[in-house]
């Protein structure tokens, strides 16, 4: 498993953070992987986590607490693409920027610090630039340029790894691995933030 680190999407997304070190789109940052192995299914998809957070912890060696995980710890469910890629319609938005959207999902009590969708931890960051539907789909189409049919898309739990503990006190925390086949190309896709 290697990093990619001169890839078009990450050129294209630099225009939504240009001044992180990371990969940043609202809410998501992205890890793009290339495997010499063969792909294995959800072994190589465990693998792909692995080596992301295995970076992430070198990354966080100077800091007061360094990061911590336990790969053995994470649950995958599988996702239907059409549930993944599902981008709501604002149908209004009020005189204070407030956006509402046509969607089932909603921002509320009940869901502090869950899981939130895709499409919300994209264009609904906690600070910054609010992202539109046609940003959503955007973004998509230079991450997935052969379209989403060739796709694995696996959820995962996010209680083995002190990397989500701010999701989990308010905006949310999520774990994403995706496999396209077409590109022999992971896209780890994470997710935590607070206020």
């Amino acid at each position: 498993m290697k990093r990619i680190d001169n890839d078009a999407f990450y050129k294209y997304i630099k225009q939504y953070d240009p001044d992180s070190e990371y990969h940043l789109v609202g809410e998501v940052e992205y890890h793009l992987l290339s495997d010499d192995k063969p792909y294995e299914g959800m072994k190589s998809h465990r693998e792909a986590l692995r080596f992301v957070f295995d970076w992430l912890v070198k990354q966080s060696a100077d800091q007061l607490q360094p990061l911590t995980y336990d790969i053995d710890k994470a649950l995958p469910s599988p996702l239907d693409c059409r549930e993944f890629f599902y981008c709501p319609n604002i149908i209004k938005t009020d005189y204070y920027g407030n956006i509402w959207y046509d969607a089932g999902w909603e921002p509320n009590d009940e869901n502090i610090g869950t899981a939130v969708p895709y499409w919300y931890a994209l264009m609904e960051p906690v600070h910054g630039r609010r992202n539109r539907p046609e940003d959503f789909k955007k973004v998509n189409e230079v991450l997935f340029p052969n379209g989403t049919d060739a796709l694995d898309i696996y959820e995962w739990t996010t209680n083995w790894s002190d990397f989500f503990d701010d999701g989990h006190e308010w905006y949310g925390a999520c774990c994403w691995s995706v496999y396209d086949k077409t590109l022999n190309r992971f896209a780890v896709m994470l997710v935590s933030a607070t206020d």
